[in-house]
């Protein structure tokens, strides 16, 4: 499919950026540009430099400015593709975000997630429109690291349960308006497409294989979580990711949808979830190889200290937690992370 997009492509503009890092332009990046100059495009190549922050979005629209771009094509994963669609804010031209994973839900969505340059959480930054075209070639998406693919299910994953937090509190959505029963159905969706084909999608990339049970994940991932998360509204357990950057170390290791991961327990049990709901997730999770633990995190010996670190971040004026239909403190946090990873600890001892 990518490399039969130029009517796709030309739609959209002539003189096209193509933004992807140095690994995506060696798998498949290189190649799709000589596709496109092949077909009548001129490309000005840019290499990402691996963080969504301000200074990478300034020193794009430079190059941007100076190259006479019509469209920026983001090629590659989440914050790549988070950039593209600033740069192309930014430069007022077209978007189009070709994912080469489906390990986030930002392609489709109308804002961008921005970090600091050391990547701690900064702002989500809003746009007046979504991407002007969104193209994955499931092909590509199936020789990815199956890490990948599970940490967009889990991303996906929260769609649901912060969405229904949100309704509980009849607070704002991600467009700041109130949720629909459209909205709130599209995140239904997404999560029972999840646990119905996930596990089968997560082989079948595990053994490159193009299945309708991949297809269906790719769509929840991307489509149904992108919408989902903007009409349904995100709280606990974004919040709870962001605060997590608040941190140094190995944990900067970790994928954005695995720390959603946690972050989505996080709020299960924030919330006081019962144990069928909240065993429902901490299973899916183990079966996909996601982080439940502290350990799992890399955050084996975390301190009171640092984790009132991730409360604090998580509970900030700027981000998604006043959107729970509680308040909801630093130590509450706290307390719930370290709820989290006991009963994981306790639930799997139990396994052996």
């Amino acid at each position: 499919m990518l490399f039969n997009s130029i009517d796709h492509i030309t739609a959209l503009g002539h003189r096209a950026i193509v933004l992807a890092d140095s690994i995506v332009f060696g798998i498949v990046g290189d190649k799709y540009v000589d596709y496109l100059t092949d077909n009548g495009v001129t490309v000005k190549k840019v290499e990402f430099n691996g963080e969504a922050s301000t200074t990478e979005i300034k020193r794009v629209v430079k190059i941007g400015e100076e190259f006479g771009a019509d469209v920026i094509l983001g090629l590659g994963g989440g914050k790549t593709l988070d950039s593209a669609k600033a740069i192309g804010d930014d430069l007022k031209i077209k978007v189009g975000i070709l994912p080469t994973l489906a390990s986030t839900d930002a392609p489709c969505s109308r804002l961008s997630v921005l970090y600091t340059d050391d990547g701690a959480f900064s702002k989500y930054r809003f746009y007046a429109k979504n991407p002007d075209l969104v193209l994955i070639d499931t092909k590509i998406v199936a020789g990815a690291p199956v890490r990948l693919l599970a940490s967009g299910i889990a991303d996906a994953l929260a769609t649901n349960v912060e969405a229904q937090a949100v309704a509980k509190g009849h607070n704002d959505t991600m467009l700041g308006a109130k949720q629909t029963a459209v909205g709130a159905a599209i995140g239904e969706k997404c999560e029972e497409t999840l646990f119905k084909y996930g596990l089968e999608a997560v082989t079948s990339v595990k053994n490159h294989v193009v299945s309708k049970a991949l297809d269906n994940v790719v769509e929840a991932n991307t489509l149904m979580s992108g919408l989902g998360f903007e009409s349904g509204g995100l709280a606990a357990a974004h919040a709870i990711h962001d605060g997590l950057t608040a941190l140094n170390g190995p944990v900067h290791e970790m994928t954005h949808g695995e720390k959603v991961a946690f972050g989505t327990l996080t709020q299960l049990f924030l919330e006081g979830a019962d144990r069928d709901r909240f065993e429902k997730y901490l299973k899916f999770d183990l079966e996909l190889g996601l982080p439940t633990t502290f350990a799992d995190l890399k955050l084996a010996d975390v301190s009171d200290e640092d984790l009132m670190k991730v409360g604090q971040q998580a509970t900030s004026p700027e981000d998604t937690m006043k959107q729970m239909p509680f308040e909801v403190t630093p130590y509450d946090v706290v307390q719930a992370m370290k709820g989290v990873d006991a009963y994981s600890r306790d639930f799997q001892a139990k396994l052996k």
